[in-house]
């Protein structure tokens, strides 16, 4: 890192903190202004946030790793960018409508208060477990591969570069979110986002061209690298039960198998419960005045979701292609002796690029890029996080409470987050496998929430009781997931060897993850299905705008008059981009 970079990357700080400070200026001290940022951002500002928030440790660390070490296997998630469409058209409409500041507060609406409760609970237990820790885990390897020797000794205690940037990253975010909320997150992000596009835009082109071009990115690798759709069964696994003998499971982010079964069914489960239903993406569409705004917001994140395939997992490729083909001698040293990638230097691959690649001066503007995407990520985490404690616990129990003593509280409860992310650190840091093993998390927790949301809307039978029952029973069977898979994901002292072969235990550990995931949304269908039927109706009053069939021609009427065909046509074309890069990636 050269002067002239560190100059860029200062600059990127004072121009964030100063516009960050201009918005805080703006605020109001009320709910809807803290949480919901006055319900009045702007499209732009609305697809870029959504954008902002979802590019985080999971792209700087795990696209990327996933690209040097899998190829485009993992471009199926990203191109997930239609569910963001399934957001502004289908969803978001009712969101609106219904006023809401929480996704379990309109699960209240729908259902009943115990079924808000009960998402509230695992929402924000999950973010402080998943979302947080893993955005922590991603500063600590970008600033440990920039400034490896990076060091500072306060009273014989040493903190190394991983410290450094974590605390950094942590306490810089924590300030802005804590002071502005919302408001402040929305319109950083959506400076980030153009900082992060263009700086990973470029490295991608410098890479290329130091490389030699596209033609020769493909004639170095293989040319499975290039193929979005992996056997049924694993390579090496033919003749034994698809569905078991996870290969590489407890590092599944870089596994080399994607099954296509898995991919086609499961996948898109996770996309739309992310997309359309989590508090920490959806909560940007709910800041918009109006239902044309969200939907437009939307279409616009949809766009820039086609991104990440080119700025992210193509960047991995090209670190493996120059590693193989001896053009940056350092990165050479990176690989086994078959020639794949070593794991933890793929997990860096983005931020080796960036040092080993770059040219001086932009070679800060891209780290001032992957700064902002990991203060973005978890400045969303923190924001959702404090507007689920407040509005679904706080003010649930404190239901007098005043606007000014609701957001004192969303500021303390940020605040809290901001300690807790501190004291993950040394977790963390700890345990190699805990990242991949929490990238995992959301398989197993998504499905019975993309459950009771969607057949709720499409469904007006389904009542609380069926809610309650498909949440309970589906959280139960991810958590037994979780429970077994634990001791051999941390590597804990007796289970080394994993479970006796042939066991309950070393069945349920060794069911793919996808599979286990479209398991237990299976039975949340049923659960809940067959209890709704079993018990009373709900009245259609009760459900009055909470569902298709009880919209009011009212509602109709003014949900038709929020689109034209430019927002089809804008539609239309992100379909038909999703589906040239599914052709183009077929082997």
């Amino acid at each position: 890192m050269a002067t002239l970079d560190w100059l860029v990357i200062f600059l990127y700080f004072g121009g964030l903190l100063g516009i960050a400070w201009w918005v805080i200026k703006k605020g109001k001290d009320t709910t809807d202004d803290y949480f919901l940022a006055g319900r009045n951002l702007s499209f732009w500002v609305i697809g870029a946030s959504i954008f902002a928030s979802n590019i985080g440790s999971e792209h700087l660390v795990g696209l990327s790793g996933s690209g040097a070490t899998s190829g485009v296997a993992l471009a199926h998630y990203e191109l997930h960018a239609w569910c963001l469409l399934v957001l502004g058209w289908v969803m978001a409409p009712f969101y609106i409508r219904s006023r809401v500041f929480t996704m379990p507060e309109f699960l209240e609406k729908r259902y009943s208060s115990t079924a808000r409760w009960v998402l509230s609970l695992i929402s924000l237990v999950a973010y402080v477990l998943t979302k947080i820790a893993v955005g922590i885990f991603a500063g600590g390897i970008v600033f440990g591969s920039l400034l490896p020797e990076l060091q500072i000794d306060l009273g014989g205690v040493v903190f190394d570069s991983f410290w450094i940037g974590s605390v950094l990253v942590i306490l810089l975010t924590g300030l802005y979110t804590v002071l502005g909320g919302m408001r402040a997150v929305a319109y950083t992000e959506a400076v980030q986002t153009f900082i992060l596009v263009l700086g990973s835009i470029m490295l991608t082109w410098f890479g290329l061209s130091k490389l030699g071009g596209w033609s020769e990115l493909r004639a170095v690798l293989d040319t499975d690298m290039f193929n979005l759709w992996k056997p049924l069964v694993p390579t090496g696994m033919e003749g034994t039960w698809a569905p078991v003998k996870e290969p590489g499971r407890i590092a599944w982010y870089f596994n080399t198998n994607y099954p296509w079964v898995g991919m086609l069914l499961c996948a898109p489960i996770i996309g739309l419960w992310y997309w359309t239903t989590d508090q920490y993406i959806v909560q940007r569409a709910l800041g918009a005045p109006t239902e044309r705004e969200a939907r437009r917001g939307s279409i616009f994140a949809a766009f820039l979701k086609l991104l990440p395939v080119f700025i992210f997992i193509i960047p991995g490729m090209i670190w493996l292609a120059l590693a193989k083909s001896g053009k940056v001698p350092e990165f050479a040293s990176m690989l086994n002796a078959d020639g794949s990638a070593i794991v933890d230097h793929a997990q860096a691959s983005f931020a080796l690029m960036v040092q080993y690649v770059m040219p001086v001066g932009l070679r800060g503007l891209v780290v001032a890029g992957l700064l902002a995407a990991l203060m973005s990520s978890l400045a969303g985490a923190f924001n959702a996080s404090s507007t689920l404690f407040t509005i679904d616990f706080y003010q649930k129990m404190k239901p007098n409470a005043t606007q000014h003593q609701l957001v004192w509280i969303g500021r303390v409860a940020t605040g809290i987050l901001v300690l807790i992310g501190l004291m993950w650190i040394p977790v963390i840091r700890g345990g190699k496998g805990l990242y991949e093993y929490l990238q995992g998390v959301q398989g197993y927790l998504a499905p019975p929430i993309f459950v009771v949301f969607f057949f709720g809307i499409f469904m007006k039978r389904l009542n609380a009781k069926g809610c309650l029952s498909a949440l309970l029973v589906g959280f139960l069977l991810g958590v037994f997931r979780l429970i077994v898979d634990t001791p051999i994901a941390l590597g804990l002292s007796g289970f080394e060897n994993g479970y006796t072969e042939g066991s309950l235990f070393w069945i349920v550990n060794n069911i793919y993850f996808q599979y286990y995931s479209l398991f237990i949304f299976l039975v949340s269908v049923a659960v809940m299905i067959i209890v709704s039927y079993m018990t009373e109706k709900p009245s259609d009053e009760h459900l009055r705008n909470l569902t298709f069939a009880t919209m009011t021609e009212e509602h109709r009427t003014e949900s038709r008059g929020s689109w034209n065909k430019w927002d089809v046509i804008n539609s239309t074309v992100v379909l038909l981009l999703i589906l040239a890069a599914y052709l183009y990636f077929t082997g």
